[in-house]
């Protein structure tokens, strides 16, 4: 009797598990690691999760993949932990100027010195439109264009890592450095982790995952073309920085100041964000946030050797000094009050 084959999973199963039942968190490594470039995201309506073009290797070719179902973070159990383990958690701040550093320009700092040093030869991360708000995702293989573009993104409007595929089967690069909320930390983690062929030349290439603390993602259409326009009649081009601490803080490039309750928010936020536990993106290197440290330093929480290797280098290299308390107590409320979403 012949040996039967395993059935690999493929897209249709990560729809009816993940898409279909409100799970997807918009992270994009399904679309980063499709052979077949056949899964995408729309905006607007349709952006809850992606779309296909209606050709999978796997279903219709009996091909084996599953790449998809293997990279998504939402098949996985929600974590259970508020800070993880970590390696030391300490507040840094950059020691050079970055104008639109976001808290103390730590991540920045830690990135521009591991692309100076070669550490790294990509960084991917997100990036926005000065104009519109309007986030992107985009391989950044420069110190100074990294130091430009640095800040904080709240608001989704492509997929997270898009631009993994670009910067690993385009463009080559075997030293990539991925910057991402917890959801993308997740699926990242998944790539370095699995035995999986297809996966293989994402688990070869990326060497360092830095996270960022998170409470939720605001969908871009809903909260700046939307919310802040019609209800608060704010321009995206006057927005100075948007930061989230409990609250929505909006700093307009006068200096004028509005706070937003999160509970007037929750109309914009992604749908898949309501399962998310991981506050602090446990599976990172080093995960960072404004948090807890003090005005004009960011929380770095440092997880791995790697990421232990990277601040020691930014660190020696003047570009990052650390040191000074962090409240691990605010950091834990927050975390705790996103871990309570496992037990509703």
């Amino acid at each position: 009797m012949a040996e039967q084959k395993p059935v690999s999973k493929n897209y249709f199963d990560l729809k009816s598990k993940v898409w279909d039942e409100g799970l997807c968190s918009g992270c994009g490594a399904c679309i980063a690691v499709c052979p077949a470039d056949a899964l995408y995201f729309e905006t607007g309506g349709n952006s809850t999760h992606p779309q296909s073009s209606g050709y999978c290797k796997s279903a219709i070719d009996d091909v084996p993949c599953g790449a998809c179902y293997e990279v998504c973070p939402r098949l996985d159990e929600q974590p259970s932990s508020l800070l993880g383990d970590y390696l030391k958690i300490t507040a840094g701040k950059a020691e050079f100027n970055i104008p639109k550093k976001q808290s103390g320009g730590a991540v920045t700092a830690i990135l521009a010195n591991a692309l100076d040093t070669g550490l790294v030869d990509a960084v991917v991360t997100v990036t926005e439109d000065p104009w519109t708000l309007k986030p992107h995702s985009m391989v950044i293989t420069r110190s100074e264009a990294l130091i430009s573009l640095a800040g904080s993104r709240y608001n989704w409007w492509v997929p997270l890592v898009s631009s993994l595929k670009e910067a690993v089967v385009k463009r080559k690069y075997r030293n990539i450095a991925v910057v991402g909320v917890p959801c993308v930390v997740q699926a990242v983690r998944k790539m370095l982790e699995t035995d999986h062929q297809l996966v293989g030349p994402y688990k070869r290439s990326i060497r360092f995952v830095l996270g960022l603390f998170c409470t939720e993602s605001f969908d871009y259409e809903k909260l700046i073309a939307g919310k802040l326009k019609s209800e608060y009649a704010l321009e995206p081009m006057k927005v100075c920085r948007i930061d989230v601490k409990g609250k929505l803080e909006i700093t307009l490039n006068d200096g004028t100041q509005y706070v937003i309750p999160l509970a007037e928010l929750e109309d914009t936020v992604r749908p898949g964000c309501g399962i998310c536990t991981d506050f602090t993106a446990l599976k990172a290197d080093i995960s960072a946030g404004s948090v807890g440290s003090p005005d004009g330093y960011t929380t770095l929480v440092v997880r791995t050797l790697v990421g232990q290797h990277l601040l020691d280098s930014a660190v020696a290299n003047k570009k990052l000094s650390v040191g000074g308390e962090v409240n691990l107590e605010i950091i834990e409320k927050l975390a705790k009050k996103k871990l309570a979403r496992k037990r509703e």
